[in-house]
């Protein structure tokens, strides 16, 4: 099936570049100008992933994926030139799956939209869960057949990536693994310097699922390891 890709970049040659990569690996690009345009364009037409500019008019791309992440868990990869850590980590902590700084090789933005596209959408394991798709862990449900968790019966909202953590954490209770481990299962190739990115996901989905995300209850840390989630 063809999927759809959201660009909401306001430079016109970078938009023909990325274009002509997708196009030729057989997507279907939406190019929005800026993000009030992809606002528009995301809540009229099906989209699968979300390649988002953070200087844009009207919205910028912080922004814009805070405004995604309001109602859908499809992968969002920011585009930026900006390199500071505290420019990833805060679009991390808005939502993205990703961080790409320009300029980059158009060879590795589309293995990382393969790459979020496989991660994002083959989340569901047969091995990995009950038959009805369901695995639990105290008051916490994740439905690998619908992609959802509640906890006590109300609906948490994650990005495709803290689906993946928390899949690999709820099928194994217990069991510790390294950030390596971690990293490598939801993005592939482990780098040293992506320890920042894997301590916000975690940081992030503790917000969303522990009580008192700073004396957490379900994922905890095992120091000088990585991290495990308790079955209570």
């Amino acid at each position: 099936m063809q999927q759809t890709i959201l660009l909401a970049e306001d430079d016109e040659d970078i938009v023909k570049l990325i274009k002509l990569y997708l196009e030729k690996e057989g997507f279907t690009v939406l190019w929005a100008r800026d993000g009030v345009e992809a606002v528009d364009v995301f809540e009229s037409l099906h989209v699968d992933l979300a390649l988002v500019d953070i200087m844009m008019p009207r919205m910028n791309g912080y922004e814009l994926t805070k405004k995604i992440r309001e109602t859908s868990s499809i992968p969002i990869i920011i585009l930026s030139a900006a390199q500071l850590d505290s420019n990833k980590i805060m679009g991390l902590n808005m939502g993205a799956d990703d961080y790409l700084v320009k300029p980059f090789n158009p060879l590795e933005l589309i293995a990382r939209i393969n790459a979020n596209l496989r991660r994002a959408y083959s989340l569901a394991s047969p091995t990995a869960a009950q038959d009805d798709g369901k695995i639990t862990v105290g008051d916490l449900v994740l439905d690998t057949h619908l992609l959802t968790l509640h906890k006590n019966g109300e609906p948490i909202q994650l990005t495709a990536t803290e689906y993946k953590i928390l899949i690999m954490l709820m099928k194994s209770p217990g069991r510790v693994f390294t950030k390596m481990q971690i990293y490598e299962e939801v993005n592939g190739e482990y780098l040293a310097s992506d320890d920042n990115t894997m301590m916000v996901h975690i940081s992030n989905l503790r917000d969303k699922i522990e009580d008192d995300p700073k004396n957490p209850k379900y994922i905890k840390t095992v120091r000088g390891l990585g991290y495990k989630i308790e079955n209570l």
